[in-house]
C-alpha cells in the first residue's frame, strides 16, 4: 500500500533543476493525494514560464513510478506567490550553499573556464557558446557567464530573449537555452542599448553574476571574458583565483602575440591555461576536405610554447558559423554532422582530459 509519508520520502531525490535542491526541501511540493495505486502530486514552480518545467515534471513522475505500489502517476504543475518566493528567497539566503554554485568557494567542485582573447574578433564568443554545447552533449551541466559587460554577444547567439526572473532577496535564476545555464547583460537591457560604466560598476555586476545567480548543479562554468587584460579580466583573477584560461587566437603573429599579454597576466595571478585555440586556423573544402591557411600559420603554436601550454584546438574559417550564430543555434546543435561540430567536439574532450584541472598539475606548474 503506497503511503503519502513514502511518496514524499521519494519526492526527496528530485532537484529542482534551476536551484539544484530537493523540491521538498525547497517547500515546493504543494499537495499529495494517494488513492489506491494512484498518486497525484501538485508542485509550485518559482515562476509560471519556468523554462525547465517539462524537466521537472518527467523527473517527478519518473521518480514515483519506480515506487513500489504505484500504478499512475498524475503531476499538477501550479506557480508560487509572490510571498511564497520570497520567503524561498530567504531561506536560500539564510544558507549560502543552498540553490547557488558557490562558484567562488576554495572548495567549489564548479570547474570554471575563463575563455579569454588578447584582442577582439578572434570568435572568442562563438567559441564560447559552440563549446558549452559541445560539453552539454557529453552529458556535462553547463553555465555560461558573459562577462564582457560592454559587448555582450551570447542573447544573441544562444537565441535567449526576455529577462531573467529574480525571486526576491537578489537571487537569480539564470536562463535556459537547450539545457546551458546563462546569464548575461544582454540579458537586461535592450540589445542595442549601451552599457555605459566605469570600473567600480563594472566589478558589482561580475559579484552579482557570480554570487546571486542560482547556477544549481553545473559542473562547468564558461566565462566569456572581453578581451584584453582590463578591469573585468583582473576582477575575474581575484574572484576566482582556481579558474582556469582557454586562450582564443588567430594564426596571425601579431593576434598571438597580443593574446600572449593574457597569458602573462594569468601567470602574475596564479592562474593555469588549459590551453590555446587557433580559431579561423584553416578554410575546410566542403567537397574534398582541403585545408588552406588563408590566415597563415605558427601564431598559435609560438604562444603556446611561450606560455608552457599547448594548442588544443584548431577550429575552421566556416561561414555558417556567423549563420547560425545569428540565428540563434550554435553551429554544434544546427549542423550537429558538420567537420565544424565535430572541431568543437574534440575541443570539448581535449578540455574535459585537460591535466590543468588537477591540484597536482597546478603545483607542479606554480613557481
Amino acid at each position: 500500500m503506497v503511503t503519502e509519508q513514502a511518496v514524499r520520502e521519494r519526492l526527496k531525490t528530485v532537484m529542482d533543476p534551476e536551484l539544484g535542491r530537493s523540491v521538498v526541501e525547497l517547500q515546493m511540493v504543494d499537495r499529495i493525494e494517494v488513492v489506491g495505486d494512484r498518486v497525484r502530486v501538485a508542485v509550485k514552480l518559482t515562476v509560471s514560464h519556468c523554462p525547465l518545467q517539462a524537466r521537472l515534471k518527467d523527473d517527478v513522475t519518473r521518480a514515483l513510478a519506480s515506487l513500489a505500489g504505484v500504478g499512475a502517476v498524475e503531476v499538477e504543475l501550479g506557480v508560487m506567490t509572490p510571498e511564497e518566493r520570497e520567503q524561498l528567497a530567504r531561506r536560500l539566503r539564510g544558507r549560502p550553499e543552498a540553490g547557488r554554485s558557490g562558484v567562488t568557494r576554495p572548495d567549489s567542485p564548479v570547474r570554471v573556464l575563463i575563455v579569454a582573447s588578447g584582442k577582439g574578433g578572434v570568435g572568442k564568443s562563438t567559441v564560447t557558446v559552440n563549446l558549452a554545447a559541445a560539453l552539454a552533449g557529453l552529458g556535462q551541466r553547463v553555465g555560461v557567464l558573459d562577462a564582457d559587460i560592454y559587448g555582450f554577444s551570447v542573447p544573441r547567439m544562444l537565441g535567449l530573449h526576455g529577462n531573467p526572473t529574480v525571486l526576491g532577496e537578489g537571487i537569480i535564476l539564470p536562463m535556459d537555452s537547450s539545457g546551458l545555464r546563462v546569464i548575461s547583460m544582454g540579458s537586461f537591457v535592450g540589445e542595442d542599448t549601451p552599457v555605459i560604466w566605469r570600473g567600480p560598476m563594472l566589478a558589482k555586476a561580475l559579484d552579482q553574476f557570480l554570487e546571486d545567480v542560482a547556477w544549481g548543479d553545473i559542473g562547468y562554468l564558461l566565462i566569456d571574458s572581453p578581451p584584453g587584460t582590463g578591469d573585468v579580466a583582473l576582477s575575474l583573477s581575484q574572484r576566482l583565483p582556481r579558474a582556469r584560461i582557454l586562450l582564443v587566437t588567430t594564426p596571425q603573429a601579431a593576434a598571438a602575440r597580443v593574446a600572449g599579454r593574457v597569458a602573462q597576466m594569468a601567470e602574475r595571478t596564479g592562474q593555469r591555461l588549459v590551453g590555446v585555440v587557433e580559431n579561423m586556423a584553416f578554410y575546410e573544402c566542403p567537397d574534398c576536405g582541403h585545408r588552406t591557411e588563408i590566415f597563415g600559420q605558427g601564431g598559435a603554436e609560438e604562444l603556446a610554447r611561450s606560455a608552457g601550454s599547448e594548442v588544443i584546438g584548431r577550429l575552421p574559417l566556416e561561414p555558417q558559423l556567423s549563420v547560425d550564430s545569428d540565428a540563434g543555434t550554435p553551429i554544434v546543435r544546427a549542423q550537429p554532422l558538420s567537420r565544424t561540430a565535430k572541431h568543437f567536439r574534440d575541443l570539448a574532450d581535449a578540455v574535459v582530459a585537460s591535466a590543468a584541472w588537477t591540484d597536482k598539475a597546478a603545483a607542479q606548474a606554480a613557481p
